[in-house]
């Protein structure tokens, strides 16, 4: 592991100038530098002071975060099917994740669940066929191409009025499907 590279990225990150670090570490500039370059090793002893400085611990910094995962395949997701609908979990294990996207296919007179208001936000996109938005009592047809955007504060749920199916992008924040 290039340690010099993390530290660099950290101070960056912080608004941190080469300078502003060592006084803050009581080091100097020159040997900030060269730790960031890999041409000095500090102490355990500095680099935790270093650390301290950026506010993250050891165990933090020597985490290897390079295995979370960024890029989905469609064999990671998570499909479920009935007959009126099939939903696709977009990202595996979003609701630990503040936003929780979903591909919801509805057939000809298909209606989503019910949900019940929350403090968050959910957006739509229709990428195919027309859907009725249903919020409390009212009612707003989306059509392809067009989106929505509500802060759940009624019970709502989609439903597919049209003879055709309908594909919506939704995405929900926090994750609530």
């Amino acid at each position: 592991m290039e340690i010099g590279e993390k530290l660099r990225e950290l101070r960056l990150q912080r608004g941190l100038t080469q300078e502003e670090m060592a006084d803050r570490c009581e080091l100097s500039k020159g040997f900030i530098s060269q730790v960031e370059r890999d041409l000095a090793s500090p102490s355990i002893a500095t680099l935790k002071d270093m650390l301290e400085c950026l506010g993250v611990s050891l165990q933090a910094f020597f985490t290897d975060d390079s295995k979370e995962k960024v890029v989905f395949t469609p064999q990671d997701m998570f499909e479920k099917e009935d007959e009126e609908k099939k939903i696709t979990w977009l990202v595996p294990d979003a609701q630990k994740n503040s936003m929780e996207p979903i591909l919801l296919e509805l057939q000809p007179g298909g209606k989503s669940a019910v949900l019940p208001p929350f403090e968050g936000e959910e957006f739509g996109y229709v990428l195919s066929g027309q859907v009725v938005l249903v919020s409390g009592k009212r009612r707003y047809p989306v059509k392809k191409g067009g989106s929505f955007c509500l802060h759940p504060s009624a019970t709502h749920h989609l439903e597919n009025t049209s003879k055709s199916m309908a594909t919506v992008l939704w995405i929900s924040t926090p994750p609530s499907f």
